[in-house]
């Protein structure tokens, strides 16, 4: 499940970059090119492919498989 929500975390960031540069009109190509309301959407997608991420490298691992929470005899 981690590395899904890596994969679909990279994507959301790869995705609103380019939405953001396009609305800045950095990357000049396709019809998204100078619309600021694009950059808005941009930054929303890379906060969620970010917040994402931290969820899937912040993920406990189920309590029955970690040997130091069993208990000693």
């Amino acid at each position: 499940m981690k590395w899904i929500l890596t994969i679909i975390g990279v994507l959301l960031l790869l995705v609103g970059t380019t939405w953001i540069l396009q609305g800045l009109n950095i990357l000049t190509q396709g019809f998204m090119a100078g619309h600021i309301q694009y950059t808005v959407l941009g930054v929303i997608v890379d906060v969620v492919g970010i917040a994402l991420l931290a969820f899937a490298f912040r993920r406990r691992k189920p309590t029955g498989s970690n040997p130091s929470s069993q208990a000693k005899p």
